[in-house]
């Protein structure tokens, strides 16, 4: 039994679509990249478009360059640091001896002790 629905199954813009609907596509252009691990990629770009000097590499990220024999190299990474190690890094250990012997200083002071 029909529930009279006679587009049932298709949505709106679902059906075949070809240049003509479309319109013409740009003309394009492709560039290989290459990264310091030997990884190529090759994004396309419109014949008219700037190509960039860099480009990421999707596989590791490094970045990378249209020069294959001379890849950038990566990127130096910082490692983490703590607030202690930016603390150790601007105050010496006599500094911080000071500073505790000053603040012990006055927390006896405040409790009354000598």
């Amino acid at each position: 039994m029909a529930t009279g629905n006679a587009i049932r199954g298709t949505r709106v813009g679902s059906g075949p679509m070809g240049e003509s609907e479309r319109g013409e596509s740009a003309a394009r252009t492709v560039v290989s990249f290459w990264c310091s691990n030997g990884h190529e990629t090759r994004p396309s770009f419109a014949v008219d478009a700037e190509i960039p000097t860099s480009w990421d590499c999707p596989r590791c990220g490094l970045p990378a360059n249209t020069d294959e024999k001379n890849p950038p190299p990566a990127k130096r990474t910082e490692p983490y640091k703590t607030h202690l190690a930016y603390v150790k890094e601007r105050r010496s250990d006599a500094d911080g001896e000071a500073l505790l012997d000053e603040a012990l200083a006055k927390l006896r002071a405040k409790r009354g002790e000598s």
